[in-house]
């Protein structure tokens, strides 16, 4: 691509390297190529997909990616060691912090669009309000977005957890049972949601005006104690931003054919949930702020009144503003 050959060679990719150098010291382009970052990333790799079709994928230092069904795995994985740094809705961290032992924190956020949140019905089903699901086996994806809009949404509808027969059940798996007759109705999000309208499913309930589109960015405690390692993050976190604008400055096409690819779907498909999803809330991210914590705080007490945590969080042991003033700096 032109436009990642010239960008490779311009003053504009030296300037976006400047806060990797600095944090890193003079040698630091020299020393980058011993740093690593282990990626999370749910659905399809999105964030690799886009940072290539940018022509930004070409950074001082390597990243490996790891695919994963939902943010939920992604803390787990941080958890285990496995993971240096995870993509996920305000949720997962919740329930991987609860045990007291959280062994990252959470260094910024990412708005993101709120769109392919819902709770869906297979073709043929007569249900057609969140009302009517009242005694019906409902899956979701337990401890991740689906769990909250769904609970926030029996709410609304009148109803308690307790009269609904609900099934944790991972993206795929939720998808197989929705199809085979195993489960009247399912929560989820993302590709799942996608591929769930493509076999007939409709929506009766959606998350969309109740999620936040705060996203979140966790790091194991080791990326912070490593002035490289945290400066990779800083830095990453930035392209991708970068990226996104890139593509909302008349580059929706050709990064909607890069999805329709990915995610098997008809391109027309693919060009209107990213055309709808970047004019709901644009793909940036921004640094922590009490605003943020407070958001998350939010959702962890709904997860305290619904049973699923056995008692008050405190959220903020778990953010840092560590990340802020490298991030300021690549952004």
């Amino acid at each position: 691509m032109l436009f990642r050959r010239s960008l490779r060679t311009s003053a504009a990719a030296l300037v976006l390297l400047l806060p990797f150098a600095a944090a890193c010291g003079t040698d630091a382009q020299a020393e980058s190529s011993t740093v690593t970052l282990t990626v999370g990333a749910t659905g399809w790799k999105a964030e690799e997909a886009v940072l290539k079709y940018a022509g930004l994928d070409d950074t001082p230092y390597k990243i490996k990616w790891s695919l994963f069904q939902g943010g939920d795995q992604q803390l787990q994985a941080i958890r285990a060691g496995a993971l240096d740094l995870a993509s996920s809705s305000e949720i997962p961290p919740v329930f991987a912090a609860a045990d007291g032992s959280a062994n990252f924190k959470v260094v910024a956020v990412q708005k993101g669009a709120t769109l392919n949140q819902e709770v869906v019905v297979p073709k043929g089903s007569k249900v057609t309000g969140i009302a009517g699901l009242k005694g019906k086996k409902i899956g979701y994806v337990q401890n991740t977005t689906a769990h909250y809009f769904l609970y926030e949404l029996l709410k609304q509808a009148g109803l308690k957890w307790s009269d609904v027969d609900a099934k944790p059940l991972l993206p795929n798996d939720g998808l197989a049972a929705l199809n085979g007759g195993g489960i009247d109705a399912f929560a989820s999000y993302g590709t799942s949601i996608i591929t769930a309208h493509q076999q007939g499913a409709r929506t009766v309930g959606s998350g969309k005006d109740i999620l936040s589109g705060n996203f979140l960015w966790s790091a194991r405690d080791s990326v912070l104690s490593s002035p490289e390692q945290k400066a990779a993050a800083a830095d990453l976190i930035a392209r991708i931003t970068k990226a996104y604008a890139y593509v909302r400055d008349g580059h929706l096409d050709g990064f909607a054919q890069v999805t329709a690819d990915a995610t098997h779907q008809p391109l027309a498909q693919a060009k209107k949930d990213l055309t709808d999803a970047q004019a709901q809330r644009p793909t940036q991210a921004r640094t922590v702020g009490d605003d943020t914590i407070a958001s998350q705080q939010k959702v962890a007490d709904v997860f305290t009144e619904l049973g699923a945590l056995k008692e008050h969080l405190d959220v903020k042991t778990f953010w840092t503003t560590e990340l802020n003033a490298d991030l300021e700096k690549a952004l």
